[in-house]
């Protein structure tokens, strides 16, 4: 068992240290090719503080578009910029019918440009995929609305679509199909640019000039919709202004001074740990080289956008990783005063100190997801990379570090003095 729980532990030391450079150099595998985290054609996407890219002004093709219109652009910007995986991308419109938009990484303005300044293409399909609407001719208008839909129904945000006159027969007829489906399938998608971005149930033909869409809609997540419905009967096109290149607001330095900054961090963790914990703290060392190499290697292979506010939420995350660990350890210690083998202290630590990291790691999931959700570029990517290394940091303490802790239980460690100084009353007693 000794002999056994030692390999194990050398095997575990060689993956973890394959695993970061594997997350950091690439590799090349049955054809597929991952450059790294910092591969610019497959690793992560740099936000413009870092990395830089394009700025480009649009100005509407009308005289005095209302407040309601420009919010509709803003909608569609923001859901071809997610689709397009440029979650950092900055929105700002103007009184005057302008809206810039700032996509970081992208040096092709005239590609950038022709992505967004495209009329939106909405459309209505059955479960086969058939285009039952054409926003642009069959929808006349999408309004968010608060009230009851029917005499029985609560009250709640929904949103209701008015259709013009050739329209209503052949939704009519879409959904008097779409009700009689009984394997599923009852439903309509709409969609925006090949996109969905709703598939409301049918229960009956709908066999009027308006229909209400419900759900359990916020009142922004309505409005959202509303708006979106209503970019296929956009009344204007428009024009670029303006395209420009820029650097990196925080100059080419930005990210190697930023990830040396964490790389420093990781180091004085582990020697915290270390000095603090002893061999337990190893083990959470091991731990933590296990997790950058985790966390390295998700944000490289799904791109995920990172600026400077994403390596401060990368960075927080590393602290809250050991963090979980430092509770564990405090539980490992108590029960081993209290007289308990090393065995049953380590079984007792993990097993009494769960709750209180699931609970504290939880509460801090949701904050991102709300974080996320408010939409904002520079708080969202704080969100998605804090969201990711608390996730990765449950896993990493609860299941990485407890499986290290019971091999080196396995190895048959007698001195308690690798653990812990058992205080007792009336002095220090090292057995």
């Amino acid at each position: 068992m000794k002999k056994k729980s030692i390999v194990t532990l050398f095997i575990v030391l060689v993956a973890a240290v394959l695993l970061n450079v594997v997350a950091f150099r690439g590799f090349n595998i049955a054809g597929f090719t991952y450059g790294g985290v910092f591969d610019e054609e497959k690793g992560i996407r740099k936000g413009i503080d870092l990395a830089g890219g394009s700025v480009i002004t649009f100005q509407a093709d009308a005289e005095n578009p209302t407040e309601d219109e420009m919010n509709v652009v803003e909608s569609i910007f923001n859901q071809r910029m997610t689709n397009a995986g440029y979650t950092e991308a900055r929105i700002s419109k103007t009184d005057d019918g302008k809206i810039t938009v700032e996509i970081p990484s992208v040096t092709d303005t005239d590609e950038a440009a022709s992505l967004l300044g495209e009329v939106a293409k909405l459309t209505f399909r059955d479960a086969q995929g058939n285009v039952v609407l054409d926003g642009a001719t069959d929808i006349v208008d999408a309004t968010y609305q608060y009230g009851r839909t029917s005499e029985t129904s609560a009250a709640q945000s929904y949103v209701q679509v008015q259709f013009s006159p050739d329209a209503r027969e052949k939704f009519a007829e879409a959904t008097k199909a779409a009700a009689a489906a009984t394997d599923g399938t009852n439903y309509i998608s709409i969609y925006m640019d090949d996109d969905v971005i709703s598939s409301p149930m049918v229960s009956e033909e709908i066999n009027s000039e308006t229909c209400v869409i419900t759900g359990d809609f916020t009142p922004e997540e309505a409005q959202d919709l509303a708006n979106k419905i209503k970019s296929g009967a956009l009344p204007f096109n428009l024009n670029v202004i303006s395209q420009e290149t820029v650097g990196a607001e925080l100059g080419t330095n930005a990210l190697p001074t930023s990830l040396l900054a964490a790389g420093i961090g990781v180091i004085l963790v582990m020697l915290f740990m270390m000095i603090m914990y002893r061999v337990p703290g190893v083990m959470a060392s091991l731990s933590l080289l296990i997790y950058v190499g985790l966390i390295a290697l998700i944000m490289g292979i799904f791109r995920i956008n990172l600026s400077l506010s994403g390596i401060a939420g990368i960075v927080l995350s590393i602290g809250m990783a050991v963090d979980a660990d430092c509770i564990i350890f405090e539980r490992i210690k108590e029960e081993m005063r209290l007289g308990k083998t090393i065995k049953a202290s380590v079984d007792a630590g993990f097993t009494k100190a769960f709750s209180a990291i699931l609970d504290s790691n939880v509460t801090t999931i949701i904050s991102c997801v709300v974080l996320y959700i408010s939409g904002i570029g520079a708080v969202t990517g704080f969100a998605t990379t804090l969201g990711i290394g608390v996730i990765l940091s449950m896993f990493t303490a609860i299941v990485i570090t407890k499986f290290l802790m019971k091999q080196l239980v396995n190895i048959g460690i007698r001195n308690r003095k690798l653990f812990c100084s058992e205080k007792k009353k009336g002095g220090t007693v090292n057995a």
